[in-house]
């Protein structure tokens, strides 16, 4: 337990679920102060609970679990790859808490059972781990990993092509460049002309 500059006392610890939107909508205004601006005018007076509100949503993920949403499977007979291209993906910057976004790409080869999962369910598993603050290389393995911890597939291709903005509005500010990060397990790293065969189909996305 803590006592900020106004003298009133808040606890340190994260809630166990959603945002204290109470406390993010002081911490707005604070920092609205701190950058010379009058949060009592018009234009302003409701934008601590708004930013509230867009950080729930933002960061519905911390409260979210991998395992709710692999949980169904079907039981396919398929032994071959499955990929979903172009997952929107929209993300935010830990370093400086500004949005990442650009697409995924997910391909993995299911289980000697032939089990899959869902196709939305890849894309929700995007959000799951996009919606919290992030960074794009940990972003690229969780998702990987979480294939492979929950379908238990042979393989598992996970490619993310973003930009950041923190990039293009800020710092060296170069708009349009695109970080590409992939991880690969199972199969895909194992064999070259199966994590080959996988890329070419990225790779040729329009």
């Amino acid at each position: 337990m803590s006592t900020d500059a106004g003298g009133d006392i808040f606890t340190t610890e994260a809630p166990a679920a959603g945002v204290d939107q109470p406390r993010i909508e002081k911490a707005v205004r604070e920092i609205l102060l701190a950058i010379g601006e009058d949060p009592d005018r018009d234009g302003l007076l409701d934008t601590p609970a708004r930013v509230a509100r867009a950080y729930q949503e933002q960061f519905a993920g911390l409260s979210q679990r991998p395992e709710d949403v692999l949980t169904t499977v079907f039981e396919a007979g398929h032994d071959e790859m499955v990929l979903v291209k172009d997952i929107e993906m929209y993300s935010t910057c830990e370093h400086h808490l500004v949005p990442f976004h650009g697409s995924a790409h997910i391909g993995y080869i299911p289980n000697t059972k032939g089990q899959i999962t869902g196709l939305s369910k890849l894309a929700r598993l995007v959000d799951v781990y996009a919606r919290r603050p992030q960074v794009q290389e940990r972003l690229t393995t969780e998702i990987a990993d979480a294939l492979m911890e929950y379908l238990d597939p042979r393989g598992v291709i996970v490619v993310i092509e973003a930009e950041h903005l923190c990039m293009t509005m800020r710092g060296v500010r170069k708009p349009g460049a695109k970080t590409v990060t992939s991880a690969v397990r199972g199969v895909f790293a194992k064999r070259d002309r199966t994590r080959a065969e996988a890329m070419s189909l990225i790779i040729g996305h329009s």
